[in-house]
């Protein structure tokens, strides 16, 4: 009997095959899955694993990306009257958060997205000769997430459920839970309230035109950020899980036969 002592020169090395422990490493949990897609939509959690409302925000260098465009185009607009220089201000107002980021060589992804929405309102505006014109694609915008958020919530997968069980740790297992599925669905109508909000006290100022316009852009910069933190706080402690339920569920031993 001979004994190779490897491969000859015509034979290929046997393969090894990736046993079961590497087939589950190599493939993403649900709670892998949850959190990529809490982490892709911002949220942010604390040191004591609670969600961090200003963080997920973008803290408060996100929060002054979010609203300074918008004061600079009213001030400037309500100052010189003349809608060209005020467009072209609130463009040069985003544009130095990006520089700042690029300093700072922080991720300019919020930056890139808020100097491309200052510069589609700016074009908007320019087009129509009308300075209201600058926040139309907010509205746009807020119908869009509400119809999105209501369709979540038709197919039992509402937001707040993706984004606050990742901060939770639950993943994708309140699902399976009625009082969770419906608690995140609750959530979900709360800031869907704050976005519909947003178009019942907005729209009117819109279309009351230039004799608005102050009080538009105010609200715009009250109900913006502030109030979408305020809702998204309000969707955390509603969706809280009673003192028993997580108690209960990890308590609850598992039944082989239901598998």
């Amino acid at each position: 009997m001979t004994v190779s002592n490897g491969p000859g020169p015509h034979e290929q090395p046997a393969q090894e095959q990736p046993g079961p422990d590497d087939t589950r490493a190599a493939t993403p949990s649900i709670a892998d899955l949850a959190a990529g897609y809490a982490e892709k939509a911002g949220l942010q959690r604390n040191a004591h694993g609670h969600v961090d409302i200003l963080k997920s925000a973008g803290g408060v260098q996100g929060l002054a990306e979010s609203i300074v465009p918008g004061l600079v185009f009213l001030v400037a607009f309500m100052v010189t009257r003349d809608l060209p220089a005020s467009l072209v201000a609130a463009l040069a107002g985003a544009a130095i958060f990006t520089v700042v980021r690029l300093v700072q060589r922080r991720p300019l992804t919020q930056a890139l997205a808020g100097i491309a929405g200052v510069a589609i309102s700016a074009w908007l505006a320019n087009t129509t000769g009308k300075a209201e014109d600058f926040y139309v694609l907010g509205f746009y915008t807020n119908i869009a997430y509400i119809v999105a958020m209501v369709v979540s919530i038709a197919v039992k997968w509402p937001i707040a459920g993706l984004l606050f069980g990742f901060v939770r740790n639950e993943g994708f297992d309140w699902r399976k839970d009625a009082e969770r599925l419906r608690a995140y669905s609750i959530g979900t109508w709360v800031v869907i309230a704050v976005l519909a909000l947003r178009l019942v006290v907005q729209v009117p100022l819109y279309f009351m035109g230039d004799a608005g316009l102050a009080a538009l852009a105010t609200m715009r910069l009250i109900m913006g950020a502030p109030l979408y933190i305020l809702g998204l706080w309000i969707a955390w402690l509603l969706t809280r899980p009673a003192p028993g339920q997580k108690r209960n569920r990890a308590v609850q031993p598992s039944n082989p036969s239901s598998d």
